[in-house]
Order: structure tokens, then sequence, then C-alpha cells
């Protein structure tokens, strides 16, 4: 069967569970995250190491209580884009109740620079992605997952006439500049660990994380505005509130490493809004210093 056709199955069959209600959903996602914890599952092992790191000073029920949160805000995160990728966006975007700094993104748009939004994983980025489709053209930057058919069920609940999906390959680089010459926006998740040598190690959380550089460079290269942009969960019933505000003048910084500190941030001082919201169950320091010595945490006893 053809990557299309099985993409195709699993956006129908994605469509019918997101038709029941939206409280049955919420508390099938809260089932998931219980055996999540129950079954200590990947999401809760990365989890609970993150907060680890990245929060030592709690207590350990403190840490776990906080688990928990991530774990549930997660399983919830999942089935709402499962149903935006399935609802018409207009549908999707009555979501919005309160809108800040809109007008930020559309006279960055106007103003024939180019945009960067650099786009944390906090809140509902794909309800982002949605809101910026609706404002114009947007190419948005992804890593196209390892099977076929998950990257043709991506293009497909994606896709849009305003969206362009950029594989974070080799070209892509050269496919960004030229969007941002031409004075068009492009979307950039900037808190995924890039490959060695394609980033910079930075301060997240009080402990190094290799960075990339992609936003700084092209700030730098092209000129273009840097705005962060974020759709934060209000409510439990999909109440969000979108956030648009300038990036710090050291995003565009010649020195990369000082580039990816302003990078880390920033993103750290939105993750902090609501730590539930922010995505830890990704592995987001598995890369170590070189030389460093320290070992790979997610290899390591995970105490609590």
């Amino acid at each position: 069967m053809k990557p299309e056709t099985s993409a195709g199955l699993l956006h129908r069959g994605a469509a019918l569970l997101t038709s029941l209600p939206w409280p049955w959903l919420r508390a099938l996602a809260d089932a998931l995250a219980w055996l999540w914890r129950r079954l200590d599952a990947r999401e809760s092992q990365v989890a609970r190491c993150n907060l680890r790191l990245a929060y030592p000073e709690l207590l350990p029920s403190q840490r776990a209580e906080l688990q928990r949160r991530v774990l549930r805000t997660t399983a919830r995160q999942a089935l709402e884009t499962l149903r935006f990728w399935t609802h018409p966006h207009a549908d999707n975007l009555a979501c919005l109740r309160e809108r800040h700094g809109e007008a930020l993104y559309d006279a960055a748009l106007a103003s024939g620079k180019g945009v960067i939004v650099a786009a944390p994983h906090f809140g509902n980025w794909e309800l982002l992605n949605q809101w910026l489709s609706s404002r114009g053209p947007i190419a948005i930057v992804y890593a196209p997952p390892e099977s076929a058919v998950g990257d043709a069920f991506l293009l497909r609940v994606r896709g849009a006439d305003n969206i362009r999906q950029v594989r974070a390959e080799g070209p892509a680089v050269r496919q960004l500049w030229k969007v941002l010459k031409a004075g068009g926006g492009v979307g950039i998740l900037p808190d995924q660990q890039p490959k060695l040598g394609d980033g910079e190690f930075a301060p997240f959380f009080g402990k190094q994380a290799l960075t990339m550089t992609l936003v700084s460079r092209l700030a730098e290269r092209t000129g273009a505005t840097v705005l962060f942009a974020w759709c934060e969960r209000t409510g439990p019933d999909l109440d969000f509130a979108l956030h648009v505000e300038p990036a710090p003048a050291g995003i565009a910084d010649t020195d990369p490493v000082a580039a990816a500190a302003v990078l880390n941030a920033t993103v750290e001082r939105i993750a902090r809004r609501d730590p539930a919201q922010y995505q830890w169950t990704y592995k987001r320091y598995g890369a170590r210093p070189p030389g460093s010595g320290e070992p790979n945490p997610y290899k390591e006893p995970n105490p609590t």
C-alpha cells in the first residue's frame, strides 16, 4: 500500500476519533497519562529525567507532582492536535480566546524584510501553525519521521494553501533564505536538538544543551525580523491565548554561542510561564559537551 493511501486511512481514523466531544477526548487523554505513569513508559521516564535536571531545587514530591501534570498535559496536547488536524482551521482559530501581539506579526510581514517565527514546544504549536497560515504564506521547518507513512500523514494534516513544509535537511537553509529574502515568513521550532556540528552548547534551565544556530544565522544573514510566538492553554476546554513578542536583540549576535544563549533564555522564560505546558517528554539533553565526560542522562539510572 502506498504511503499516501495509508496516510489517508490514518487521517480518516483520526477524524473519526476526534468527532467525539472534547470532554470525552480529554478523559481519554487523562487515562493515557495515567497509563504512562503506571507502566513507567518512555514518556514518564524522560519527563522524570528532564525535571530532575531542570528543577534540582524542587523536592522529589514536588517533581513527582509536576511530572503528573506534564504527562496529563502532554496526552491532552496529543489529542488536541489530532482534533486541530481534522477540523476546519476557522473552527480551530475560534479557540483563541485572547490574541496578544497579533499586529507585531502582521507589521513584520508587511515590512518586506522577512520574518522568522521562533515557536517553542509550549502549549499547542500546531494551532499556532494554523494561525500563521491565516495571516499569509508561511514556510514551516519540520523533522520528517523515519516512516514514509508518518511523513505522508504530516504532509496531509498540516497541508493548507498557505503552508509550505520544509524538511530539516541539507537544502533547508537555502530554501528558507530564499523565502526570507523575498519578504516571506518562516516558522522554526527552536528547541529541538540539532546534530553535533550544527549547533552550539548553551545553558537551558542551568544545564548545557546542544542548541540550534539556524535562527540566529538566518536573522544575521537576511536582516529578517525575529519574533517568538506560542499558543498557551488557558483552560481545560480548548481555550487558548495567542502570544507574539519581539525577540531580544542578541538573537542575531554574530557570536553563535551568545546567540544560542539568548535563544535558550527566551525559550526558558516562556516555558516557566507554566512548566506543565512545555514538552518535557523530549530528550533535550541527550548530547553532552565534547570532553566534558558527562554521560547521556537518559541512559543512566533515573532517580526521582
